[in-house]
């Protein structure tokens, strides 16, 4: 696929064109004008960010893959934050934490997740069988149906992941 430098006056195009159109499909997914305004403003700032534009006959399917992986970005946070809020209402009033250590509590599990999703998913099911649930990598290897020496390697892979991050 050819792509070329995008200019102001081809995103400027692009988005009278098909702002519309990415609007509706976004609405009709989410609900919520305000959400989906937001989302459709977030897909043409992605489309600005990269800098290019991709040589497209059809470039509605390319604003819709955007918007679409926003939206699971948008649907993967929603889920960790409502997981997160009825975890924290069930700890008692005198052990709860201020608004600043909740916020600062529920970016760094998102930042988690994030960093986690780059992990193929036997990796990152590992990860997880092993650090939240405690399961010994023979266990692991059973439930995931593959050798206690593949299990290694995906443990590997996450450390590693984990490591690769700087503070």
């Amino acid at each position: 696929m050819a792509t070329e430098l995008l200019t102001s006056e081809t995103l400027s195009q692009l988005y009278q064109e098909h702002h519309s159109w990415l609007l509706g499909w976004l609405d009709k997914r989410v609900q919520c004008r305000l959400q989906a305004e937001d989302h459709a403003h977030d897909t043409f700032v992605r489309v600005m960010a990269s800098g290019r534009t991709p040589d497209l006959n059809e470039p509605r399917p390319y604003l819709a893959t955007i918007a679409k992986n926003l939206l699971i970005n948008h649907w993967r946070r929603a889920t960790i934050e409502q997981v997160y809020l009825e975890r924290l209402s069930a700890i008692p009033e005198a052990t709860s934490l201020s608004m600043e250590e909740s916020a600062i509590i529920l970016e760094t599990i998102q930042e988690i997740d994030e960093l986690l999703s780059r992990l193929p998913e036997k990796a990152r099911k590992a990860f997880f069988m092993s650090q939240i649930d405690g399961l010994t990598y023979v266990e692991i290897a059973e439930k995931l149906g593959v050798s206690d020496r593949m299990v290694r390697k995906y443990m590997v892979q996450a450390m590693v992941l984990c490591l690769s991050v700087e503070f």
